[in-house]
């Protein structure tokens, strides 16, 4: 479990593809103290097992399906990924409770800068479209963001300069693919309500 507080960014160092999947070598920096093997790092939001760890780098492979509902395929040797570690029990929760479970992705339609600040506007896939909320909150690359508008499929975003700064939003142009994870608490919701339905009607006297 995270908390989408990415604590900072890495490069990829390798890539190896395998059949039916990947190799990725991330170098992690003073980010990769602490891990432990197979132990989990979230890859800009996707949750990942190290299978090896060196001084300064991360290693883990991807299956078909990470490939597949994920722009971890897209990466190449030198890119720029969001890292953080999973969050302890105890610690603050700054941002929202994020499983590193991505839901789909999204691509970048359109990048503005402000005088302070930036808004980029997300189109997202159509069937996460009604578990996103105008303030909610939702995962972009790992990242615990808050809805500032949606419209159809169009998600827009505020950044301010230190999380433009901190993480790989600085890289963002249009065309390119993030990854979102959508609020967990809207899919359990919506997984639970039509039971509840079936058992309250199912009370009412006849």
């Amino acid at each position: 479990m995270f908390t989408g507080i990415v604590e900072g960014t890495g490069r990829v160092v390798g890539v190896e593809d395998r059949p039916g999947g990947r190799v990725l070598k991330i170098d992690t920096r003073d980010l990769g103290k602490g891990l432990s093997l197979g132990g989990s790092l979230s890859i800009d939001g996707c949750c990942t097992t190290a299978i090896r760890l060196d001084e300064d780098t991360f290693t883990c492979e991807l299956m078909e399906i990470t490939l597949e509902k994920t722009n971890l395929g897209d990466l190449m040797i030198g890119g720029l990924v969001n890292l953080e570690r999973p969050m302890r029990l105890g610690n603050e929760l700054g941002g929202h409770l994020v499983q590193g479970h991505v839901d789909g992705v999204g691509e970048i339609t359109q990048v503005q800068e402000l005088e302070s600040s930036h808004i980029a506007v997300i189109r997202i896939p159509k069937d996460l479209v009604k578990y996103v909320v105008a303030t909610g909150s939702v995962a972009i690359n790992g990242v615990s963001m808050t809805v500032a508008d949606i419209s159809s499929d169009l998600v827009s975003i505020g950044i301010i300069p230190h999380t433009w700064e901190v993480t790989n939003f600085s890289s963002f142009r249009v065309g390119t693919r993030v990854n979102i994870e959508v609020d967990l608490i809207g899919k359990y919701i919506e997984k639970l309500l039509p039971d509840i339905w079936h058992e309250r009607v199912s009370s009412f006297p006849l």
